[in-house]
């Protein structure tokens, strides 16, 4: 798929590789949720709870991705399911979702910020926060600046690192668990005996619920593949490859941690500590658990700030080539980077930081909450873009056979995917932490409405946004 500006200084290079967009959709799904609130999950909705509510959100996320592998391979585009939003849904609503996503992001990378200057407190408390925060953002504008590759790489160790935490923590866990390492203050191992001590579902299925809404969010960042598609080489190979990877790699992840947390620590105590992960490593007799832990956790926060940084500029990028926002943005520097996107990005990132600082229990609040909204109804987007692409694409005389991904079970699976998807949504409405995200996420886009129906819409037409050909096999084209 061609976009439609001949100017090669402001087209982003294809230069990730398989290992770069794994990673990348790692980066910005691992992050403190499982390594601190997993705690909080199990406490919830009990030991077995926890679990189906990991493997339900798994399916969601799994459903989700094979429709955003269809679409990312027929259009490897930077704005991903903004753009597949805009052409087969509808330009407003695609205005929307990619000011919602791209907003969402931003305040996200703030949010990562403060955090991780909190962390370092740790080690040395006399500095102020916002020094470390600032100190962060320079790193993380640095690493994006420098090249599509240079992030992906830095992208690539920040991931290891957590992936390497977990995977020691399940190995030592297990072992803990079944008797094999001797844990302080136990007689004997604990086995199984915490998944049946409570019940099945200790606190009901509303708890399970609730806990599966928070738990779908933490699997959120694995759309990062479609973003990443237009700088990634071979994406009819690396796509695919990338998203099988990513999802059964996070799903064996986020499980097999949760089952080790649940097994080793008791339902009751397991929400009232800071994190699982460290009492786990201290009780297994590991030097300087706590220290370990809090490195890793750093390490995440940075990850994700590092990939939520790149997910906006890339997205701000898209929007302005598809004329939905300022063309200076389109301007990128001599390594492939879109600059002005990535300062403007960085910009409101730091404003939201300053909310973090001075309005923390209302403005930054806000923020948050409209935050959590962006990759949910992002998610809602690609499995809608899916069905109505297949469909045009068949309408207008196309053989699936020649699509180099396919989705499987057409239309059954999109279906599924998208419904499950919006009850995730309008079930927000019911769980009193998470309800401010619908108020104020709904005005919000109805405002973007509206400024794309009064303004966007008469300069797009002015300037005459043309249609888009999709390059298929075989040499045949499709215009969308």
């Amino acid at each position: 798929m061609q976009l439609h500006d001949n100017h090669k200084s402001n087209e982003l290079r294809r230069s990730m590789k398989t290992r770069h967009l794994f990673m990348i959709s790692l980066g910005g799904v691992i992050g403190s949720g499982l390594f601190l609130g997993s705690g909080y999950t199990i406490s919830e909705a009990g030991p077995t709870g926890a679990i189906i509510s990991y493997l339900v959100g798994g399916m969601i996320m799994f459903f989700t991705m094979l429709c955003l592998g269809e679409l990312a391979v027929a259009m490897p585009v930077s704005g991903s399911f903004q753009t597949y939003t805009t052409k087969f849904i509808g330009p407003g609503t695609g205005f929307a979702l990619g000011w919602l996503y791209w907003f969402g992001w931003s305040v996200t990378v703030a949010l990562e910020f403060l955090a991780a200057g909190q962390l370092m407190g740790r080690w040395f408390p006399d500095v102020p926060t916002w020094i470390w925060s600032a100190i962060f953002a320079v790193v993380l504008f640095s690493l994006n600046a420098l090249s599509a590759k240079a992030f992906g790489e830095a992208e690539f160790w920040f991931s290891s690192i957590k992936v390497m935490a977990i995977l020691l923590f399940i190995v030592l866990g297990g072992a803990a668990m079944f008797g094999l390492i001797d844990m302080k203050g136990t007689e004997e191992a604990p086995m199984l005996s915490n998944f049946f001590e409570h019940g099945l579902l200790p606190n009901g299925l509303t708890a399970l619920i609730i806990t599966m809404i928070a738990v779908n969010f933490s699997f959120q960042g694995t759309e990062l593949i479609g973003i990443a598609a237009g700088e990634s080489e071979e994406p009819e190979k690396t796509i695919p490859r990338s998203i099988k990877q990513t999802v059964w790699r996070t799903l064996v992840f986020f499980v097999l941690a949760i089952f080790v947390v649940a097994g080793l620590i008791p339902m009751d105590k397991a929400g009232v500590i800071e994190s699982p992960f460290v009492v786990v490593f201290d009780s297994i007799g590991i030097p300087y658990a706590a220290d370990i832990m809090n490195f890793v956790i750093l390490t995440a926060l940075l990850s994700v700030g590092n990939s939520g940084l790149y997910a906006a500029t890339r997205m701000l990028y898209a929007m302005s080539k598809e004329k939905m926002a300022s063309q200076v943005l389109t301007k990128v520097n001599k390594r492939g980077v879109p600059i002005n996107a990535l300062l403007i990005t960085l910009g409101i990132s730091l404003l939201s930081l300053l909310s973090g600082f001075f309005a923390e229990e209302t403005v930054f609040v806000w923020l948050l909450s409209v935050a959590g909204l962006g990759a949910q109804v992002g998610w809602i987007a690609i499995t809608a873009s899916q069905i109505a692409f297949r469909r045009k694409f068949i309408r207008e005389g196309g053989k699936v056979e020649d699509l180099k991904f396919r989705t499987p079970f057409f239309p059954v699976l999109p279906i599924i995917a998208l419904t499950l998807n919006i009850t995730v949504l309008v079930s927000l409405a019911f769980d009193s932490e998470q309800r401010l995200a619908l108020y104020l996420g709904v005005p919000f886009v109805l405002v973007c409405y509206l400024i794309y129906h009064l303004r966007i819409k008469k300069t797009r037409e002015k300037e005459g946004v043309e249609p888009q050909e999709l390059q298929l096999q075989d040499n045949k084209r499709m215009i969308i």
